[in-house]
């Protein structure tokens, strides 16, 4: 019965997308444009609906830039074809060529450090060191929050240090996906070192705000509630043993033995000259070579990448300059290459072992990579209807007669366009010249809207399914994406809803203390209550 119920619930949801295609299309046969209105938000909400239903991102993902091509072109044929073909498919591999490149290079280290027998090595000295599941959760959730550079450099690298760990403790994959996810974005946003400061406050320098963009980012951190109250989140889960919705199922499968791995995945080579310096050294020199090369990039030696020298010597200004998908694999060749000289030196593998994990590395990347192409595909087909556009008026029309309670609002519009476009970056970039509009520059509120916005555009970019660094996190545990993503959906509702009220508060008391006191008890008196009502299930 129940069974039969999904089902019917099913077809009434795709039928009632279908209705909403046709619909658009007799608009556009009448001569309107679905240019910046609320058509614009159709084609990523169909994309991630199908996604849920039918649990296969390729075609849903791919159904998603088809409609979004049909709605730019108001539903001729020839010309949505090339859209999707030119405008999305190749224009996606071009700009993110940077990005998977550097995720092929990360895939054939984590190949290497496997055969080399150094995850099978870091397992056993994890084993008399994280001696407890609890432990296995804090050891992930303590490593990402210290590889705060850079989100998808933090996904990939926590994933493939930390699986053996929290595999020999039985944890589940999507548990461990969700721990990597919950660290990456939401620590970034707020350390001032991190691509995603850079990427902030370059979108604020210029701006009417009375400070440059790295001292608004910087004092709109105390504020940034979604990120401090996901760890509050985590920290507190870990303490309680906590698990709930879908994700306590999967905990419940893992502890007898059943991870939730991805289908195929191949065992660990385990090689018996393997140490456990084997895995550090390639990781930390990977940190330093990609640090470098982002400082590089940005011209903190000299001159960026356009022969500009006005960073030369400036750490944070550099990192404001810096290009991730450029300064990324700059670093990652560099790491690759010491890595095979100095695992084939010390005879753990041989040449011709470390030029096999070439082609490994790349096939353990193909699905992110293809999940990726296609996400910034849709992206592209949301960009070209102008949803940002729509967005922004909603935002205006707000600001006439909710002004202390704009903080909150701008928390949800960030969400949901974040949410819907599976771009943090892009969220922010159109919503911050928005804020510095609405408030001016001596209110109090102009801090706490730009941790809005920003913490917005963390929430909806954590909980969309296409997302690129949501994709990161299952492509770093291993995990399959739907999976992860139907999992850390309650989780980051939760945390959510308290960082929603967090931001009504602060809208009226603007006081930074009592905003962060109001919501750690909240944030703690729901999961008491969360725990209470499995308790009743149980």
């Amino acid at each position: 019965m129940k069974n039969k119920s999904h089902v019917l619930l099913r077809i009434i949801v795709i039928a009632a997308m279908l209705i909403l295609v046709v619909a658009a299309a007799i608009e556009c046969a009448n001569g309107k444009s679905l240019a910046e209105t609320a058509w614009s938000l159709l084609p990523p909400v169909i994309a991630i609906v199908l996604a849920l239903i039918s649990k296969e991102a390729y075609s849903s993902l791919f159904i998603g830039v088809v409609v979004g091509a049909l709605f730019t072109t108001n539903f001729a044929p020839v010309a949505a074809l090339d859209a999707v073909v030119n405008d999305g498919l190749i224009a996606a591999i071009a700009d993110n060529a940077g990005i998977f490149l550097f995720l092929v290079l990360l895939g054939i280290i984590v190949a290497l450090v496997n055969a080399a027998g150094g995850s099978a090595a870091f397992g056993r000295w994890a084993e008399t060191h994280i001696k407890t599941h609890a432990g296995a959760q804090f050891a992930t959730f303590i490593l990402g929050v210290l590889i705060f550079i850079d989100d998808y450099f933090n996904c990939l690298t926590v994933g493939s240090v930390m699986r053996p760990v929290t595999d020999s403790h039985k944890i589940s994959r999507p548990k461990l996906a969700y721990l990597i996810d919950a660290t990456a974005a939401p620590v970034c946003m707020i350390a001032p070192i991190s691509s995603w400061a850079a990427a902030v406050s370059s979108t604020a320098e210029g701006l009417n705000t009375g400070m440059s963009g790295i001292e608004l980012f910087i004092r709109a951190i105390p504020y940034n509630l979604y990120s401090l109250m996901t760890f509050v989140f985590i920290i507190a889960i870990i303490l309680m043993k906590l698990d709930y919705g879908p994700m306590k199922a999967y905990e419940k499968k893992a502890a007898s033995g059943d991870l939730s791995a991805l289908e195929g995945e191949e065992g660990e080579v385990i090689n018996p000259k393997g140490h456990l310096l084997d895995l550090i050294l390639p990781v930390v020199v990977l940190i330093i070579t990609c640090t470098i090369g982002m400082l590089y990039v940005g011209g903190f030696f000299g001159v960026d990448t356009s022969g500009c020298a006005d960073y030369a010597g400036d750490f944070v200004g550099a990192f404001g300059n810096t290009d991730a998908f450029v300064g990324l694999p700059w670093g990652g060749i560099i790491a690759l290459v010491l890595t095979v000289v100095y695992l084939v030196a010390r005879k753990v593998i041989t040449f011709q072992q470390a030029m096999e994990c070439v082609p490994k590395g790349f096939i353990a990347m193909i699905s992110p990579i293809l999940i990726l192409t296609l996400a910034v595909s849709l992206k592209a087909m949301i960009n070209s209807l102008g949803a940002a556009a729509y967005v922004q008026d909603l935002m205006f029309s707000a600001s006439n007669f909710l002004y202390s309670l704009l903080p909150a609002v701008i928390f949800l519009v960030a969400c949901v366009l974040a949410f819907a476009s599976g771009t943090s970056w892009g969220t922010f970039g159109i919503l911050i010249p928005v804020v510095t509009a609405v408030f001016p520059t001596d209110s109090p509120l102009l801090i706490i809207g730009i941790s809005a916005c920003c913490a917005g555009a963390v929430c909806g970019d954590h909980c969309s399914p296409i997302s690129d660094t949501t994709i990161m996190a299952s492509a770093g545990a291993q995990c399959n994406h739907l999976n992860h993503v139907s999992t850390q959906l309650p989780y980051a509702v939760t945390v959510a809803s308290v960082s929603f009220v967090g931001f009504i508060v602060a809208g009226f008391v603007q006081n930074v203390y009592v905003t962060l006191a109001v919501s750690t008890v909240l944030m703690l008196a729901v999961l008491f209550c969360i725990r209470s009502i499995e308790a009743k299930k149980a």
